[in-house]
């Protein structure tokens, strides 16, 4: 089966406005994550969902395929479902995140394959072993707990599960928000309106569970380094400064 990958680019943000088109290292943002989808062996084609002119022009520019979506979606996984819908050939969609630039295209591969071998799952996402208490403390990092099979049972952005007793011994899990459709499903879910869980948590993935369906979990070691702040960006610079990295397509 071949696998979309849509890479939803929004021109505004509150905290760091036109973060799609920040440069770095010589090189738009928008450019590193396409480059990192393009890699992705499983990975068909990569198509960037914009509402913005501006983006649209600066991805054909380097090559890439750009559509202009509807303005008013009030998130990502909206604006890739319009795209499901321009391009109906493609049976399973994938949801990069557009401000992940250093995205090791290994990750799409591994939710790919993992989320294939599962046929009853309409929806996959990524997770990692949180590596310290201040990962598993922080309201700005999902937490998931996972039943045996790999499926998620609840995500919160408060550490789960509890530890009553310190002796006991659970393995915390962080979620990556890298998320794979099955493209029936992306449509259905993308007209639901958000449930109590989800306002409570602000997590849009509490939705799925809230109406009774599986979100298969695959897990992967590496590190996700996104771009929230300016000063998250500055970071970003130096390290491709440090390494003399570039995009993956022109590697």
């Amino acid at each position: 089966m071949e696998v979309l990958a849509v890479i939803p680019a929004r021109l505004g943000s509150t905290r760091l406005p036109g973060k799609p088109l920040a440069d770095i290292g010589g090189f738009p943002m928008v450019q590193w994550v396409h480059g990192a989808a393009s890699a992705a062996t499983s990975i068909k084609r990569v198509v960037v969902a914009t509402d913005s002119d501006e983006i649209l022009k600066t991805v054909r520019k380097f090559g890439g395929e750009a559509c202009l979506t509807d303005r008013e979606h009030p998130s990502g996984t909206d604006r890739m479902a319009e795209v499901a819908r321009m391009l109906p050939d493609y049976g399973v969609l994938v949801n990069v995140q557009g401000d992940e630039p250093l995205m090791d295209p290994a990750m799409l591969d591994a939710l790919v394959e993992g989320f294939l071998s599962q046929e009853r799952a309409p929806v996959g996402t990524l997770v990692r072993k949180a590596r310290n208490a201040r990962e598993v403390k922080s309201p700005q990092t999902a937490k998931v707990a996972r039943d045996a099979a790999g499926n998620a049972l609840y995500f919160s952005r408060a550490p789960i599960p509890h530890i009553r007793e310190a002796r006991d011994r659970v393995v915390r899990w962080l979620h990556i928000g890298v998320y794979i459709y099955r493209r029936e499903f992306l449509l259905e879910f993308s007209g639901w309106k958000p449930g109590p869980l989800e306002r409570a948590e602000s997590l849009e993935q509490l939705r799925v569970l809230e109406n009774g369906h599986r979100i298969f979990t695959v897990e992967t070691g590496a590190q996700i380094r996104g771009v929230d702040t300016p000063e998250d960006l500055e970071s970003i610079r130096a390290l491709v400064a440090d390494k003399g990295l570039k995009p993956q397509c022109l590697e």
